[in-house]
């Protein structure tokens, strides 16, 4: 082989080293190029596993605040620290490692399932809430007008006995009085007045229950002290006893009756207006101005 020979083939060898020196460097570059672009969708699935994960924590958080069941938020706080557990573990868990990735979403899925179910009870609570809730209303509207109801008849009924009270209270009419002396005529001079006599009459009404009645005096002096034979002399009024100062008994069958009532004077009688008040059935029927004068 002459030289000229040797130098073309090995020229020819040269080149085809070259040519596949640069072929593969080509085929180098564009695995590369592949595997940083597997890497960055890895990466990017990853990221997204991620979010899923941190808005399902974020949903199971929300529900507890919105319900009233203790078993079921216990439930819903487990499955979010669930949650977080394994979100803490795909953020160290590397890109690559397309294995774990694939498992964690699986339980993903897994729990995003319970999430559901989970949905079902909150909502079914809820509905039966505001229907217990709707409920309740009715039931507090109803019972207040039934209050109502019953604070207006109680009222009718208070008014209604109160009227009827008035009704059938006694009266006491024409009344009159006198000063006798000691044997018992009419006197108009203040030292021979020995006797006071009170000429009334108890009107008629029908609607009274009749029977034995008793009726009751108080004299009142210029003073406002009651004129009383005894301390002890009291009788009912207005849920107190109070002192009196002459009483009577009469029948009483619905008509008129006249009928009159005595103070023997034991002490010296003050100059001035008294007041005569008469009671019956624990009323008092009667008011009436007189003056005593020398």
């Amino acid at each position: 082989m002459n030289k000229k020979s040797f130098i073309i083939i090995l020229t020819v060898v040269i080149a085809i080293l070259i040519g596949v020196v640069i072929y593969f460097v080509h085929q180098s570059r564009r695995s590369t190029k592949e595997m940083n672009e597997i890497v960055e969708m890895m990466a990017f699935e990853k990221e997204q596993l991620e979010n899923e994960f941190s808005e399902l924590s974020i949903e199971y958080g929300n529900y507890p605040t919105t319900l009233r069941n203790d078993s079921l938020v216990k439930l819903l706080e487990n499955e979010q620290m669930k949650v977080q557990q394994l979100l803490e573990e795909l953020r160290i868990t590397k890109a690559t490692n397309a294995r774990r990735i694939a498992e964690l979403r699986k339980e993903l899925t897994t729990v995003r399932t319970v999430m559901k179910t989970y949905v079902v009870q909150i909502d079914s609570l809820n509905a039966v809430n505001t229907r217990l809730e709707k409920e309740n209303k009715q039931v507090r509207h109803q019972y207040q007008v039934a209050t109502k109801k019953v604070e207006v008849l109680s009222k009718e009924r208070e008014t209604l006995s109160e009227t009827v009270a008035r009704a059938s209270r006694l009266d006491i009419t024409n009344f009159e009085m006198k000063t006798l002396n000691a044997k018992d005529r009419a006197t108009k001079r203040y030292s021979q007045i020995a006797t006071l006599e009170f000429d009334y009459t108890v009107s008629k009404n029908i609607t009274t229950q009749p029977g034995l009645k008793t009726i009751y005096l108080r004299i009142t002096r210029p003073d406002d002290e009651v004129l009383t034979k005894s301390p002890e002399n009291v009788f009912p009024f207005e849920d107190k006893n109070i002192v009196y100062s002459a009483t009577k008994e009469f029948e009483y069958d619905g008509e008129a009756v006249d009928d009159v009532i005595y103070w023997k004077v034991e002490e010296i009688l003050q100059i001035g207006d008294y007041r005569a008040d008469f009671f019956v059935d624990g009323s008092l029927v009667g008011s009436f101005q007189f003056e005593i004068r020398k």
